[in-house]
C-alpha cells in the first residue's frame, strides 16, 4: 500500500536541511529526488515507497564507491 507523505516528514526522513535543498535534488539529472504528487488546491506529497527507495538507493551507491 503506497502512503503519502508531507514535506516535514520527507525533510525528516531524507535529511534535507531545507525545503529548497528538496526541490534542488529534484531537479538533478542523475538520481533525482522523486517528484511530488498533487493532492488538491497548492498541496501536495510525496510517494513514502518512492522516498525510502531513492534513500536505499543513496546508501547503496555511496557504499559501493
Amino acid at each position: 500500500m503506497n502512503q503519502l507523505i508531507r514535506r516535514p516528514e520527507v525533510l525528516r526522513l531524507a535529511g534535507f536541511g531545507s525545503s529548497s535543498s528538496l526541490y534542488r535534488a529534484m531537479q538533478r539529472e542523475q538520481h533525482p529526488f522523486p517528484k511530488p504528487v498533487n493532492i488538491g488546491y497548492r498541496s501536495v506529497a510525496w510517494v513514502e515507497s518512492e522516498v525510502v527507495q531513492w534513500i536505499e538507493e543513496r546508501i547503496e551507491h555511496y557504499r559501493a564507491a
